[in-house]
């Protein structure tokens, strides 16, 4: 029997004033996102996987050696595809000369990603013969991803891709990242500080603090953490993961069955059957010790506090719930949690008043 895919990551590094000291094992498939605030280390660790940080250390992906103690492979040499903020194509270019570059890493024989599987996935074989210079920011980067992919790499690191983007270019490219997701068995390395994309990219998360990984796991398990020393503020929530049982095209909606436990959202045409994801953010989510029967709220659900935890201003408090086999956070005013007398065990109902649909 085969192994499990892993990589493993083991890096050390000292600069003045920062140092990274990191002792990972993570996942050989899906979208890992290296999640933290400026200054984290978060580019620093992508760098030492490349090999462009020469760090003490180890790195083995999935079966391959590329550092240990007994030798380093140069970065040229790592079958890794990298996709930096800014697109970096060759501006005098055409896109298909820019693809073509990219092919030229890998030997023919070697080749794992077809031309034409990459230009379905990103939506660019209309654009071949167009310069570089003449595509939008959105194009660029898919452009850029496309030629990353062309070397057929056993990894793919991604360094905050969608930060250079504005807002629409953003939700542009965001649905072929997920494509990229769902097709390819490819593992990513995704850095970014935005939690939006990390709650809708990522299977598995790695918080960095200072240098060091404070927290790793996969996303459901570990956004659901009260103890975290990164604390995301309006953007704390979960993330679920779940199936669409039903739709209701009266009033647009859909439900959809996160292990057992049915929460409406808004109808986004997905079919019946069709896997997804669900975010959940703790500022709408609400707490009551019985049940509501004039509300506006779809979602009203018996659930059982687990855990409750200090926020950063003295009048919150976060509350960690288990609604069936999910975990939902609330954010309540310490106020309404004496009132309520809320404690770990307490059987509550938590009203949520907007569930969204991002994936």
């Amino acid at each position: 029997m085969s192994a499990t895919p892993e990589i493993r990551a083991r890096f050390k590094l000292d600069y003045p004033g920062f140092a990274l000291d990191v002792d990972l094992a993570l996942p050989g498939r899906g979208v890992t996102a290296i999640f933290g605030h400026s200054g984290s280390g978060k580019t620093t660790l992508l760098r030492c996987v490349a090999g462009l940080e020469r760090a003490a250390g180890q790195l083995h992906v999935n079966g391959e050696t590329w550092q240990d103690g007994n030798g380093f492979v140069a970065p040229h040499r790592r079958s890794l595809g990298y996709v930096f903020q800014e697109a970096s194509l060759f501006a005098h270019l055409s896109v298909g000369k820019n693809l073509e570059y990219g092919m030229q890493r890998v030997r023919p024989t070697d080749r794992k990603v077809s031309v034409d599987h990459v230009l379905e996935l990103l939506g660019i074989g209309g654009l071949m013969a167009r310069k570089a210079e003449g595509l939008s920011g959105g194009e660029r980067q898919r452009v850029a991803i496309a030629r990353a992919l062309l070397t057929s790499p056993r990894l793919l690191l991604m360094d905050e891709p969608l930060a250079a983007l504005d807002l629409p270019r953003k939700q542009e490219i965001l649905p072929y990242l997920e494509r990229l997701h769902d097709e390819l068995d490819i593992p990513v390395l995704y850095v970014s500080h935005a939690p939006d994309e990390v709650a809708r990219l990522a299977d598995h998360l790695v918080v960095l603090d200072a240098g060091r990984a404070v927290a790793t796991g996969p996303i459901i398990e570990t956004l659901a953490r009260l103890d975290l020393p990164i604390r995301l503020g309006e953007d704390a929530g979960v993330v679920l993961e779940g199936v669409i049982a039903e739709r209701d095209k009266h009033w647009h909606l859909a439900r959809v069955n996160c292990g057992g436990t049915n929460f409406w959202v808004r109808d986004d045409d997905h079919a019946v059957g069709h896997r997804a994801r669900i975010r959940i953010l703790a500022r709408d989510v609400s707490i009551a010790r019985s049940q509501s029967a004039d509300s506006s709220i779809l979602n009203i659900l018996p659930g059982k506090i687990i855990e409750i935890s200090d926020e950063p201003h003295p009048a919150q408090m976060l509350v960690k719930l288990e609604i069936g086999v999910s975990p939902v956070l609330a954010r309540v005013t310490r106020r309404s949690a004496e009132a309520l007398d809320l404690e770990p065990g307490n059987q509550v109902y938590a009203q949520i008043k907007a569930v969204a649909l991002i994936a």
